[in-house]
C-alpha cells in the first residue's frame, strides 16, 4: 500500500499497483494472452466457449446483439442477446480506471474476487444471487446470468417512492444465508475456515475502505466534500469530537482483525437489482468482497435505508409530493431487515447445531443464552458500522443519489444534518441508542431517526 506525505493512502497507486516513488510498488503486469474486448469481440469470445454460446439458442452469431452499458467507474459491461435467449452479461476488468483511461492502471485481481464471491453467494443463497457461468482469469472476464428487465437498480426506485414489501425480507434473507453459511459458526472445521479467509483476501479494496470510511470523515482530507456552506460547522465539528474519534478506532479495528464471515464489502441500496412486477431480488457487484466482521454488511444496508428516509423530507418539499408512506415503509424495511436476519442467522445456527450433534462431532454446543448474548453483540457492532457509513456518505468522497440528487441545497442539507446526527451517535455509542437488553430488535434505532425530523 502507497502512502503519500500527508499519512494517507495514495489512492491512484493503492488501486493501481503502479510504480510510484511515494508508493514504491511494481507496475501492474497484463496477464499473457489478455486483450481488451469491445462489442464484436464479446460475441466472437461468446461462441468459442461452448457453455456461453449454448446460452444463445440457437440463433447464428449474425443475429446476435451486443451493447455496452456498463455506468461505473472501472468495468466495462455488456449485455449479448439473441432471439428465443435469455441472454448472458460479459463483465471484463481492465487494467486502468475506465473513467480515466491507461494513464490510471488498476488491479486485475479485483474480477477474480468479484466472481469467487459471487459463486459462493450463489452456493448458499442461489434465490438472490445471479450465476456466474464462466470465470477466465487470464482475459479479467466474468459471464454471468443477465438480469432482464423489468429488473433495475434498487436505489432509485426507493428514494423516488416505491415502496416494494419483498425487499426488507429478501434482503435479510440473503444476509443470514451468506453470512452464516460462509462463518467459522457453519465451518467444518477452523483450518478450512482460515482456508477460505485467507484465499478471499482483498487487500487492495479493504485498505481504501479503511481510509474513505473510518479515516478520512475524520481529518481534513482531500477526498471529503459537503454541501457547503450549509454543513461547513458540522463537518468541522466531526474533526474535533474526541468520542466520536473514539469510537470509529473501535469500528476500524474491528474491520480490521474480526475475519468472521465472507462479506459482499459494499452493500447498499445500489447493490440490489429487483423486479416489482414478479417479486424477486438480486445483490450484484461484490467487488470489495473479503472475510470480515458479520455486522459490516447488515450496517451498510440499514445505514443505506435510514439515508433514504431522511432524503424523503427533501423530496417531499422540492416535489409537492406526499412522502409519509415512503417513510413509513423504509422505517418499516430497516426493522424487516434486522428482524428477519437475526431470526433466519438463529435458526440456521440451531440447524448446524443439530447436525453436529448427530454426526457426533468433538463440539461444546452454543446455549440459548450465549446465542442471544451473540446476536445482541452483532446488533451492536451493525448499527455502529451504519453509523459510520452514514457519516461517510455525508462528508466523505462518495455520496448518495438519495441525496445528491436534491437540487435545493438547503432542502437537502437539512436532510444531511439529521443523517450527521444519528450516525454520530451510532459511531460513538450504538448501544446509547439501542440498549444490550432491549428485545425489541432495532425499534429505538427507528424511534431515534423519527425523533430527528422533528
Amino acid at each position: 500500500v502507497g502512502w503519500n506525505n500527508g499519512g494517507v493512502v495514495d489512492m491512484k497507486s493503492l488501486l493501481s499497483g503502479t510504480t510510484s516513488e511515494a508508493a514504491g510498488t511494481p507496475a501492474l503486469v497484463v496477464p499473457a494472452g489478455y486483450r481488451d474486448l469491445d462489442e464484436q469481440g464479446v460475441k466472437q469470445y461468446i461462441a468459442e466457449h461452448p457453455r456461453l454460446a449454448s446460452l444463445m439458442g440457437k440463433a447464428p452469431v449474425e443475429s446476435w446483439t451486443c451493447h455496452e452499458v456498463g455506468d461505473g467507474n472501472i468495468n466495462f459491461v455488456y449485455i449479448v442477446e439473441a432471439p428465443g435467449s435469455h441472454g448472458v452479461v460479459v463483465k471484463q476488468a481492465r487494467p486502468y480506471v475506465r473513467c480515466v483511461g491507461e494513464s490510471w492502471p488498476l488491479t486485475l485481481n479485483r474480477m477474480r474476487r468479484e466472481a469467487s464471491a459471487l459463486r459462493e453467494e450463489f452456493a448458499v443463497c442461489p434465490e438472490h444471487t445471479p450465476e456466474v457461468y464462466v470465470y477466465d482469469e487470464k482475459m479479467s472476464v466474468m459471464a454471468m446470468q443477465y438480469l432482464r428487465p423489468p429488473h433495475t437498480i434498487a436505489r432509485k426506485l426507493l428514494y423516488t417512492g416505491s415502496t416494494p414489501d419483498f425487499f426488507g425480507p429478501h434482503v435479510a434473507e440473503f444476509l443470514a444465508k451468506t453470512i452464516f453459511m460462509t462463518s467459522r459458526l457453519a465451518s467444518a472445521n477452523d483450518e478450512a475456515f482460515r482456508k477460505l479467509a485467507s484465499e478471499n483476501a482483498n487487500t487492495e479494496m479493504c485498505a481504501l475502505t479503511e481510509q474513505v470510511i473510518f479515516t478520512e470523515p475524520y481529518i481534513v482530507a482531500s477526498n471529503n466534500r459537503w454541501t457547503t456552506p450549509q454543513l461547513d460547522a458540522d463537518a468541522a465539528e466531526l474533526r474535533e469530537d474526541v468520542a466520536l474519534h473514539a469510537g470509529i478506532a473501535a469500528l476500524k479495528r474491528k474491520f480490521v482483525e474480526a475475519n468472521e464471515a465472507l462479506l459482499h464489502g459494499d452493500l447498499h441500496t445500489g447493490s440490489f437489482m429487483l423486479d416489482l412486477e414478479h417479486q424477486t431480488t438480486y445483490a450484484i457487484d461484490p467487488e470489495f468482497a473479503f472475510y470480515g466482521p458479520m455486522g459490516f454488511d447488515i450496517g451498510a444496508v440499514i445505514s443505506n435505508l435510514l439515508i433514504c428516509f431522511f432524503s424523503q423530507d427533501g423530496w417531499e418539499q422540492v416535489t409537492g409530493e406526499d412522502r409519509s408512506k415512503s417513510r413509513e415503509f423504509l422505517l418499516e424495511a430497516v426493522k424487516a431487515v434486522w428482524d428477519g436476519f437475526s431470526s433466519r442467522f438463529v435458526e440456521l445456527w440451531k440447524q448446524r447445531e443439530a447436525e453436529r450433534k448427530a454426526a457426533g462431532e468433538a463440539h461444546v454446543p452454543a446455549s440459548d443464552a450465549y446465542m442471544r448474548k451473540y446476536m445482541r453483540e452483532l446488533r451492536a457492532d451493525a448499527l455502529g458500522f451504519s453509523g459510520a457509513k452514514m457519516v461517510r456518505r455525508i462528508v466523505g468522497i462518495a455520496h448518495n443519489a438519495d441525496l445528491e440528487e436534491i437540487q435545493d441545497a438547503d432542502a437537502r442539507a437539512k436532510c444531511e444534518r439529521c443523517v450527521l446526527a444519528l450516525g454520530r451517535r451510532l459511531v460513538t455509542n450504538a448501544r446509547d441508542v439501542v440498549a444490550d437488553d432491549d428485545e425489541n430488535g432495532v425499534d429505538a434505532l427507528v424511534a431515534a431517526a423519527s425523533a430527528l425530523r422533528g
